[in-house]
């Protein structure tokens, strides 16, 4: 936060709160101390736990679950044959240094101050947190890619319209994380819920052929695309931008005409982008890059195009700056190049440390079932509480809400609920399609800050090495809950209105369960 705005004689009520969430969450530990306190936490709570002999059933399996002691032979067991498996398996940490590697080959060769001179030196700067929204809520179509991806992209846009970079950071990961289900087009995210949910209805009517299609939410989760933009916009604008006031790095670089020389390596850029993007193309279309269905068709979703989104995604950020560089003659020789990616990394060895302790964290929690056993018994109360109609719409997102801040895969969450909810919701006369749609929008907003998501994390390290090396998680959560919090009224309400008027959601989907399915 800027001395400027610390030194405000008047505070308003939500900015006395934030700022009182921002001092308690600055008094965490670093984060991979944090972490190996929370592992010990855990192992202390799974041995109490197994010694009281609670089983509790997962619906997924039908199988008994109970809580294993970390302190024990098979603890001690497991510790030591998965210590470096539990790092090195940690998905983000090569997803985040890949992703570095790629775009430090556009950062410092100057192509994107570049690009960002040529395109934004008109663009309103109140209108570039609904831009960088938008952009990070789409990008969940690459999954988690977006959140390593939108971020460094928004904090640089940010800094070219005069604004400060680290709310750009939190718009770009918020459009990417609190809009993580949101998206115009089908993605993989519809794809995986599709079949857990099928899986369910199989479960509870094992000779029925009713199933949903993977287009079952598609008409408002395109809906909500422009609600989550549109409300993170008007956040960062309006509550976020005031926190942190004016940006006065060092690191900050103004819209200054583009060079002649800098406009012939950005064409050069292009057109290598556009080379390699028809090479994509044809890999999909004519090649190996499709999914071929059973009658020869070519499908998107599930194919290796999908699926290797990430060295594809590589080589479409380093080409380009690659390019660029040697035109510009930023870089003279490949050395240059490998100067520039070992300056990007330079800055990652606390992101390392963390991914150490966040991975040998997530293992153990996993290992003694209490992620397991914590969403069971979420879902059990709320189903205990027999509510119907809208209370009871509202309650079950309330509780994925809840149960996100602790499980941040949402698969294993619908894993586990789907089988409960997806018939307790039949039997009440919904359809499978629309009790996903409530899953998916508890399942957004509290993403965006929980810490147990490694990618905020990540954020974090980006912004202090770039940006403000003083900088603390409690200033980034101060400015992440209120888009959270204000998104996720705003998305009940939005989701209110939907179902009173009667709206599908999807081609053929509505709330109600067709006649005769039960």
């Amino acid at each position: 936060m800027s001395k400027a705005n610390m030194a405000a004689p008047k505070r308003s009520a939500i900015d006395r709160v934030l700022d009182g969430i921002e001092r308690v969450a600055n008094k965490l530990p670093p984060p991979g101390i944090l972490f190996c306190y929370l592992f010990i936490i855990v192992a202390v709570l799974g041995a109490i736990f197994s010694f009281t002999g609670i089983t509790l059933a997962n619906p997924a399996t039908q199988e008994p679950v109970s809580a294993q002691n970390f302190f024990s032979t098979e603890g001690i067991q497991w510790l030591l044959g998965n210590l470096v498996k539990n790092f090195t398996g940690f998905a983000p940490l090569g997803l985040v240094i890949t992703m570095t590697l790629a775009i430090g080959m556009c950062e410092e060769s100057g192509m994107i101050m570049s690009m960002l001179r040529n395109s934004l030196k008109n663009v309103p700067p109140a209108i570039v947190p609904y831009v960088i929204a938008f952009v990070g809520t789409m990008g969940n179509i690459a999954s988690d890619t977006a959140m390593v991806v939108i971020p460094p992209m928004g904090a640089i846009v940010y800094m070219g319209v005069g604004k400060h970079p680290i709310v750009g950071m939190i718009a770009g990961y918020a459009g990417a994380q609190a809009g993580f289900t949101a998206n115009l087009l089908v993605a993989g995210t519809d794809s995986l819920l599709q079949g857990l949910t099928n899986d369910a209805i199989k479960s509870f009517l094992p000779d029925s052929t009713f199933t949903v299609d993977v287009t079952c939410n598609w008409f408002f989760m395109m809906a909500s695309t422009f609600l989550c933009s549109i409300v993170i916009g008007l956040v960062c604008n309006n509550v976020v931008d005031k926190r942190f006031g004016a940006y006065e790095g060092a690191n900050q670089e103004s819209l200054e005409e583009v060079s002649d020389i800098e406009k012939k390596g950005l064409r050069n850029a292009g057109i290598s982008a556009l080379v390699y993007l028809a090479v994509i193309v044809a890999g999909f279309l004519a090649g190996p890059l499709a999914k071929i269905n059973e009658d020869g068709s070519r499908a998107i979703l599930g194919s290796p195009l999908l699926t290797g989104l990430i060295p594809v995604l590589f080589f479409f950020f380093a080409i380009p700056g690659i390019v660029y560089g040697f035109t510009t003659k930023k870089f003279k020789n490949t050395t240059d190049v490998n100067r520039a990616m070992v300056k990007q990394m330079s800055g990652m060895g606390s992101y390392v440390v963390f991914c150490f302790f966040c991975g040998q964290f997530q293992k153990l929690f996993a290992w003694t079932k209490l992620d397991t056993m914590l969403a069971i018994s979420g879902a059990d109360a709320l189903k205990a509480i027999g509510f119907t109609g809208i209370p009871l719409f509202v309650s079950f997102i309330l509780l994925c809400m809840c149960v996100n801040l602790f499980i941040s895969s949402g698969s294993a969450k619908w894993a586990i609920f789907a089988p409960i909810f997806v018939p307790m919701f039949m039997m009440l006369g919904y359809h499978p399609g629309f009790t996903q749609v409530l899953y998916r929008m508890g399942d957004s907003p509290t993403n965006c800050f929980t810490p147990m998501s490694p990618y905020i994390w990540m954020v974090l390290e980006v912004a202090k090495t770039k940006y403000d090396k003083d900088l603390k998680i409690g200033t980034l959560v101060a400015g992440l809950m209120p888009i959270a919090f204000i998104l996720q009224f705003a998305w009940i309400i939005f989701f209110i209105v939907w179902y009173l008027i009667g709206l599908p959601y999807g081609p053929g989907v509505t709330h109600l369960l067709p006649p005769g399915v039960l």
